[in-house]
């Protein structure tokens, strides 16, 4: 679980229930990484809702903090939740190529050399 989740709104009304999901969804993130970037990952998430033309968008921001960068997603749909969601998921894809290269040359050599082991 990713330690420190800091959660900011503008305009916008936050319960209980929303931060729970969202310490859920983003905090578990943290499998993603690798164990050196999962000890000082943390994220900023700051839910944003704005009235135009009638309609209500909910906007949400993710910014994760790695020791080599920082990914940074945002997403607008009309429910709060369903953004939360999309942002998980393109965040899990940010961190997959983050991993693929920020990943030492040391471990892939580690990895392959027991893999021909076991062959």
């Amino acid at each position: 679980m990713i330690e420190r989740i800091e959660i900011n709104s503008i305009h916008a009304q936050v319960d209980d229930d929303l931060k729970k999901y969202v310490i859920k969804k983003i905090g578990h993130l943290d499998k993603y990484l690798s164990k050196h970037a999962m000890e000082s990952a943390h994220a900023e998430v700051k839910l944003k809702e704005s009235k135009a033309n009638d309609k209500k968008q909910c906007q949400c921001e993710v910014i994760l903090h790695l020791p080599k960068g920082n990914l940074m997603v945002k997403e607008s749909t009309i429910n709060m939740y369903a953004a939360v969601d999309i942002v998980e998921a393109k965040l899990k894809n940010q961190i997959k190529k983050y991993k693929d290269t920020h990943e030492s040359a040391k471990f892939r050599q580690r990895v392959i050399r027991r893999f021909r082991r076991q062959i």
